[in-house]
């Protein structure tokens, strides 16, 4: 008997994203994503580095961010700090956590959606690059010195002697060293999660995906890279960017003939 073909879900095309009925999701050219994403990091690069590095005023905005998380009980920062400085194995793996996975897996969700989920490859994208502009936005008006720059916090780096992502001081001139409100781990790292979790549909899939936020939020205070709130305004540039990438294609659509496909 032979067995009967299978029948895709109404809606869905077929590479399982809603692509209309019976018909694929366009996947964009590779290497015109290439080029934009390579474009868009440097430009990321660029502008970060160039934030105002007025150490002062830094670290004045730093104390305002501290006396603030106090008044509302936040202030878990020191806390944390203390409790990664005295287990080294703790300290260091939070260190190479930060350094790498910010990368790592938002490259590796990029490439998962690129593949497997081109329907929905545009809109996240979009929404991580609107999510990264509203951050660099927050970076220059918010010049903001991280918790280890205060006195009584520990930089892991400098006292496990580990890679880093910086060079740690106020005169370092590789990364910004106040680039850090609102917090991209925080936002980029929300991203994943939310890609995944959009699209996943293993329970431990979604699980797993919803720990790597909570986590990395956990990771930056401990390695006295950021402050909580700045894990609070990288879930803020996260809302606003979805706003944003919502509005750019509605607009797209409304944009669009009749007779074409509409927009993600």
């Amino acid at each position: 008997m032979t067995r009967p073909a299978r029948v895709p879900e109404a809606g869905r095309g077929a590479e399982g994203d809603a692509a209309g009925p019976g018909r694929a999701a366009a996947r964009p050219r590779i290497w015109a994503e290439l080029l934009l994403l390579t474009l868009c990091y440097l430009a990321y690069s660029a502008v970060r580095n160039m934030v105002p590095t007025d150490h002062a005023a830094a670290a004045h905005r730093a104390y305002e961010i501290l006396s603030l998380e106090y008044d509302l009980g936040l202030d878990v920062e020191y806390g944390l700090n203390r409790l990664f400085v005295t287990h080294e194995w703790l300290a260091v793996g939070a260190n190479y956590f930060y350094a790498t996975l910010h990368f790592v897996v938002t490259i590796a969700v990029m490439v998962w959606l690129y593949a497997r989920h081109p329907a929905r490859y545009a809109t996240y994208r979009t929404l991580l690059f609107a999510t990264t502009m509203i951050g660099l936005a927050g970076f220059w008006i918010f010049p903001l010195a991280p918790p280890r720059m205060l006195p009584g916090y520990v930089d892991t780096v400098i006292a496990f002697g580990t890679w880093g992502i910086y060079d740690s001081g106020p005169t370092a001139s590789v990364s910004n060293q106040y680039a850090a409100m609102p917090s991209m781990h925080t936002a980029w790292s929300l991203w994943c999660a939310a890609a995944i979790i959009g699209i996943a549909r293993r329970r431990w899939v979604m699980v797993v995906a919803a720990l790597y936020p909570a986590t990395t939020i956990v990771v930056i205070m401990g390695t006295a890279n950021h402050f909580l709130l700045d894990a609070v305004g990288g879930a803020a540039a996260l809302a606003g960017g979805l706003a944003l990438t919502r509005g750019a294609f509605r607009i797209v659509a409304l944009a669009r003939p009749q007779d074409q496909s509409p927009a993600p």
